[in-house]
């Protein structure tokens, strides 16, 4: 009786330092990745809706044709700007990781979609003002190149030009997207939380988080239980995924 007692209460502290064998090893091989953000991380800010919205206001204001939001959204597609965000890793203690971070957009990137949003626009502007001028019985020509022509000869600058100098402005400018997103410092990330500082002309700015990593995807949100940055808070949740050649 002893000997199958002792028996059982062997077994079950091996299977009992067995299963903490496998929890550590767990915990050391895979969820330790969850606090280590270190790699090179884009974004994609998806301005497609801001962008058809305010090109749909102003033409709607076209005498006697009518376009839906709808409609103008599939003039404008794949308007994206990225956010590229890196974190270099440089301590970790007691499951928290700290190092530092830069995140920028580049002036390039904005400009390129800047530029579509705007070919989008004119042409949807164009297709508008062709129905215009068949209802009002013009006898010209109404295709692409004649409307430009028309715009060109009118303005005295392509359709492009024309919008974007008279026109509404479809993105955020380049410095409001930068003071949202650009700036570089130190970070802290565990337990689901990434606090940030931020150094601003010798003034550090602080900013946290919560996040989620899941491999090659890292989403960071503003939780419920942090005070909510008003220039912020549009802009969450925010998806990152991590550059191919980073192997983390």
């Amino acid at each position: 009786m002893g000997k199958t007692v002792k028996t059982i209460v062997l077994t079950l502290l091996f299977l009992s330092l067995s299963a903490s064998t496998a929890l550590l090893a767990y915990l050391h091989f895979f969820a330790s990745d969850e606090g280590n953000l270190s790699g090179e991380w884009t974004a994609e800010l998806d301005m497609t809706e801001q962008a058809a919205v305010t090109a749909l206001g102003w033409l709607q204001d076209i005498e006697a044709v009518s376009i839906t939001l709808e409609e103008t959204e599939s003039y404008m597609q794949g308007l994206t700007i990225s956010v590229n965000l890196s974190f270099e890793q440089t301590d970790r203690s007691r499951g928290t990781t700290q190092g530092t971070f830069s995140c920028h957009i580049l002036p390039e990137n904005y400009e390129a979609c800047r530029e579509a949003a705007y070919e989008a626009f004119a042409m949807a502007f164009r297709e508008l003002v062709a129905q215009r001028l068949r209802m009002a019985g013009y006898a010209g020509g109404t295709d692409r190149d004649a409307v430009e022509a028309l715009v060109e000869q009118t303005f005295g600058m392509s359709t492009v030009s024309y919008l974007m100098s008279c026109g509404p402005a479809l993105l955020p400018s380049l410095e409001e997207l930068q003071a949202a997103y650009d700036g570089s410092g130190t970070y802290e990330a565990g337990e689901g939380i990434l606090t940030r500082q931020f150094d601003a002309g010798g003034t550090a700015v602080s900013k946290m988080e919560c996040y989620i990593r899941e491999g090659s995807r890292l989403i960071l949100s503003q939780g419920t239980d942090l005070v909510p940055l008003a220039a912020d808070s549009e802009h969450y949740p925010m998806e990152y995924t991590l550059e191919t050649n980073q192997d983390q």
